[in-house]
């Protein structure tokens, strides 16, 4: 990271990785030297799920071997759980078709890394505790309010430690943030305003086409989708919810809204396709975007053009978006109250160019805007306005933010370090100062379907 030189208070220097990169083959970022003191030995891991995440969060024993080793992966597609074994070396008695396959055998890793499907964090994380490991938890912990609880109090009954990859919390951006406000460089905290720009291709690419398309198979976008942005807001204020009251919809991708002469997928001669901004043609085939998705046609190869027609003919991403099975809101606003009057709004929005959450933070003597790139903070005493800029690269139209920006390692770094010394302390996000942002998110879902205020009780 770099700011303006009489920020005194920016990160210090958080460099690329010269050969580990995200998903979208973006380089991720290095934690920074205080969280890269080799522990005593380096921590073993079982990956359940090799799909973009657990490689993620993998790839970190790749670059840092001394750090955390893989020793196994439960993952039922052959293409991705033959090439994560490879990477990591691990032997094929210890690559596994399904998760439960893993609590067969008796204990042989230090941790487990949950990265399944969001219906499938669960049930993994409760035989991981009760089996003896600790575990990094991707988000959402479980799709439901009440197996959210029922993990938390399963952490405390076992002692073990649970990570939740709310990984935001590990981005420089946000840490400075929040030293800012915690320092009282605005005064008195009063009111934040948050936007999560989805961008519109993501939208259609995930909540649309892809995956999380129905709240019932996966959950909530409130919760698939900005659980972070709640998180984000909670540890920003330190204070404890109040209520909140909730509103959105899906309102545009329905088949109410396809245009004439559009076809039930892009490839079949849709009159409209060239002008669609959805169009999958474009995005996929000729854009070359978001091409993880098709890595099981060509293995760890990169899709070629062929095999992509191929899946735009097959698969759920050569669908019209007017004609899909899914549910998710395209908008979506929050309102909530805090402890001590501090009042905060949240706006989730599918139709912009961009990607990269934008933040405004009022207080009683400044103000702070920033948008993941660059943070600005006015201070209203003195007149002084600092600049803290991000050498993070935010792509347009992909909500590409490299390592969650510069979060991801970061995240695993401390959950190592608190593996290796039995000190959840080393962490800012278990599962008890995560669930929040969830209970967070299942108030909104009922506010916005019944019209209601909810309180948030944790």
């Amino acid at each position: 990271m770099s700011s303006t030189p009489h920020d005194s208070n920016a990160d210090a220097s958080f460099p690329f990785s010269t050969d580990a990169t995200n998903e979208r083959g973006q380089p991720l970022y290095l934690p920074d030297a205080r969280q890269l003191v080799p522990p005593p030995r380096a921590i073993t891991a079982i990956t359940l799920g090799a799909g973009a995440r657990g490689n993620v969060y993998g790839n970190f024993a790749l670059a840092y071997p001394d750090h955390l080793h893989i020793v196994g992966v439960a993952e039922p597609s052959d293409v991705r759980r033959d090439g994560y074994g490879d990477r990591h070396s691990v032997p094929h008695d210890a690559r596994f078709v399904d998760w439960e396959e893993v609590f067969a055998r008796p204990k042989f890793a230090d941790a487990i890394i949950v990265s399944t499907p969001d219906q499938l964090h669960f049930a993994p994380c409760m035989a991981a505790l009760d089996a003896g490991y600790d575990v990094l938890l991707e988000k959402p912990i479980a799709p439901t309010e009440a197996e959210c609880c029922a993990l938390l109090e399963r952490a405390r009954s076992t002692g073990r430690i649970v990570a939740v990859c709310h990984v935001l919390r590990y981005a420089p951006y946000f840490a400075h943030m929040r030293q800012l406000i915690r320092n009282g460089a605005i005064g008195r905290l009063v009111n934040i305003q948050h936007m999560e720009p989805i961008g519109y291709v993501h939208m259609a690419h995930s909540y649309v086409r892809g995956t999380w398309r129905s709240s019932s198979t996966s959950t909530p976008i409130i919760l698939a989708k900005s659980s972070h942005d709640l998180d984000i807001l909670r540890w920003l204020v330190d204070r404890p919810t109040r209520e909140l009251q909730a509103f959105g919809a899906l309102s545009w991708f329905k088949s109410d809204n396809a245009p004439e002469g559009s076809t039930p997928r892009c490839i079949d001669g849709c009159a409209v396709e060239r002008s669609c901004p959805y169009s999958a043609v474009r995005i996929y085939h000729e854009q070359r975007q978001r091409l993880y998705v098709f890595n099981n046609l060509a293995a760890d190869e990169p899709a070629r053009g062929e095999d992509i027609l191929s899946a735009l003919r097959t698969s759920d991403y050569g669908r019209c978006v007017y004609r899909m099975d899914n549910d998710q809101c395209d908008h979506y606003t929050v309102n909530l109250s805090f402890d001590d009057d501090v009042t905060a709004s949240f706006s989730m929005d599918a139709f912009t160019p961009m990607s990269g959450r934008r933040t405004r933070v009022m207080g009683s003597h400044g103000f702070l805007d920033g948008n993941m790139q660059h943070l600005e903070a006015h201070d209203f005493r003195t007149g002084r306005v600092t600049q803290w800029i991000s050498d993070v690269v935010e792509e347009s139209n992909d909500d590409a933010q490299s390592g969650h920006g510069g979060g991801d390692w970061r995240m695993v770094a401390d959950f190592v370090q608190a593996v290796a010394h039995q000190d959840a302390s080393r962490l800012t996000s278990t599962i008890a100062q995560s669930i929040e942002s969830h209970l967070m998110a299942f108030a909104a879902e009922r506010s916005r379907a019944q019209g209601t205020v909810e309180a948030v009780r944790v």
